[in-house]
């Protein structure tokens, strides 16, 4: 059973995720139960029970191993029923919480994704909208200068940023940038810095209204680049919280910075893959997939591996291999698409029609083929 790391956040918000968990077959845990403890060290690993005994059943360790937890994993929680929701947890070298989870599970995981991507595709224009005429406000009110993260957050496909890496590890992203990382000459901005996993970035774009911008925030008091002016005409830093919640504000849903790189990524897979066209064979196939996704990796600054499994929906992977020209996704249902949300962008409309088409076919399986609770 290959498994996963995935965040602590709940992976399916807004639902009885225990209901779900029954729909999949599956018993919706917690790693506060009592479970199975790894012993030993490295190289050396031995598994005790609940009550202290040692797990001596072969397919139970053959579980297990299957989960391929990480040795440097301390304080590991295994799961004692095959069908928990949930099969690990284990603190890393950082101390950070991390979790495996059932196939079955990230099987539900995949199924929301067709929905999120295809309603946050439809509720970019009106994200847009709010962000274009927040970049208009006078002076550096928050609003402007949130919108200003998110109108670059679209534009380089850059992180957002965490304070603890820039602390820590001296990798930065868009809302920890320094002054020092902006070079700005007339209407060019070019950003320099050194990203997550020790990734140099090298980004330049032309923009009246955007250097305009940076610039003022660049002459403010202090270090970081991005600042707002409140009423009594103090300076305030803002960070990936601020940005996350005034997504939430002007889109109305929990969107987050990482919706605008998956929805970025799987766009760029879109395109890159429309370039190779018809395939003659299946290994022809896999490797114009992996040159697309190398292409895709270099542009958000990731490892094809990690841009594959987290920015590219599988939708577009799918329809590729089907044979599907997303050229060909300019039909009735695209173009219904670009006249209902204007802003979008006629790539941006096929990639929609694609999810919709996607998400149709599986709503038309047979129940039994599928969870029965729709996780919206």
């Amino acid at each position: 059973m290959k498994s996963e790391v995935l965040p602590a956040a709940s992976p399916l918000p807004n639902m009885d995720a225990p209901a779900a968990a029954k729909s999949a077959g599956l018993r919706y845990v917690s790693d506060s139960r009592p479970g199975i403890a790894r012993m030993g060290s490295p190289g050396a690993f031995h598994y005790a029970d609940a009550d202290g005994g040692a797990v001596a059943d072969e397919a139970t360790l053959a579980r297990i191993k299957s989960l391929v937890i990480p040795p440097a994993w301390t304080g590991v929680w295994i799961c004692a029923q095959a069908n928990g929701h949930l099969q690990a947890t284990g603190r890393d070298a950082r101390g950070r919480k991390q979790y495996r989870y059932h196939p079955r599970w990230r099987h539900l995981r995949d199924e929301v994704k067709y929905e999120r991507m295809l309603n946050f595709g439809k509720a970019l224009p009106a994200v847009r909208g709010h962000v274009d005429a927040a970049l208009k406000l006078p002076g550096l009110p928050r609003e402007k200068v949130l919108a200003t993260v998110v109108y670059l957050l679209e534009l380089t496909m850059m992180r957002i940023g965490n304070e603890e890496y820039a602390r820590t590890n001296k990798s930065f992203g868009l809302t920890t940038l320094r002054n020092r990382h902006v070079q700005i000459d007339g209407k060019a901005v070019e950003f320099r810095f050194r990203g997550k996993s020790g990734v140099f970035h090298n980004v330049k774009m032309e923009d009246k209204r955007l250097a305009r911008i940076i610039q003022r925030t660049r002459d403010l008091p202090g270090q970081e680049l991005f600042q707002y002016i409140d009423e009594q005409g103090e300076p305030h830093t803002i960070d990936s919280a601020d940005v996350n919640e005034y997504l939430r504000e002007i889109s109305g849903e929990d969107y987050t910075a990482k919706d605008f790189r998956t929805w970025s990524g799987t766009v760029l897979a879109a395109l890159a893959l429309k370039e190779f066209e018809k395939f003659d064979s299946e290994a022809q196939a896999r490797k114009n997939i992996v040159r697309a996704i190398e292409s895709v990796a270099e542009k958000l600054g990731n490892t094809p591996s990690i841009c594959r499994k987290c920015y590219v929906h599988p939708a577009i992977i799918d329809a590729y291999l089907e044979g599907t020209v997303l050229e060909a996704l300019h039909t009735r249902t695209g173009q219904q698409l670009v006249g209902e949300l204007h802003d979008l962008q006629p790539e941006e409309a096929a990639v929609l029609a694609l999810l919709q088409q996607r998400l149709q076919r599986e709503d038309a399986q047979p129940a039994k083929a599928k969870p029965k609770t729709r996780l919206s």
